[in-house]
């Protein structure tokens, strides 16, 4: 029995450049699609926190809001118009539990917001003109290059829960 040897062929077991020019074309085309939905993936995260504190915000106003009594609410200047908050608020913590008891407060940081509180006549039937008032709160911020906006109303009414509190 004889054996053949057999020498392999010179180009038919290793690939071609132009086939390895196109993985790598695919292969850099995946990682830069990767790269973008990732980087487009945080900047729809920061932006729903950013919406999602300007919420908070405008909904602590709102909550205050209920707190005050019609007179308070109808007195010029009792009420702030304009008001800033930040994205982090400022904190309040305890240095240590010795028997100082002493707080520190941290002031806030991250994103500004400035919002605008304006009341003025609901804008319902004339029988209740007088005893109902429209509050509106406005929050703004910077966001990378554009100016986002969201805005909150909310009627208050003499009779509402403030004879309830006082």
């Amino acid at each position: 029995m004889r054996l053949r040897q057999t020498t392999p062929r010179a180009g038919g077991l290793a690939f071609t450049l132009v086939e390895v020019l196109v993985s790598v074309a695919i292969i850099g085309i995946m990682f830069v699609s990767l790269y973008a939905g990732i980087t487009s993936g945080f900047a729809v995260v920061q932006l729903a926190r950013e919406n999602l504190r300007a919420t908070q915000i405008m909904l602590e106003k709102t909550e205050t809001m209920r707190l005050y009594s019609w007179s308070q609410i109808n007195s010029n200047g009792f009420i702030p118009s304009t008001f800033t908050a930040y994205f982090f608020p400022a904190v309040q913590s305890s240095s240590s539990l010795s028997s100082s008891d002493s707080v520190s407060s941290v002031a806030g940081s991250g994103t500004l917001y400035s919002g605008t509180v304006v009341i003025t006549n609901a804008p319902v039937s004339s029988g209740y003109s007088d005893n109902m008032r429209l509050v509106i709160i406005t929050v703004s911020w910077q966001s990378g290059e554009h100016t986002r906006t969201r805005e909150m109303q909310t009627l208050v009414s003499q009779n509402g829960l403030q004879p309830y509190i006082y």
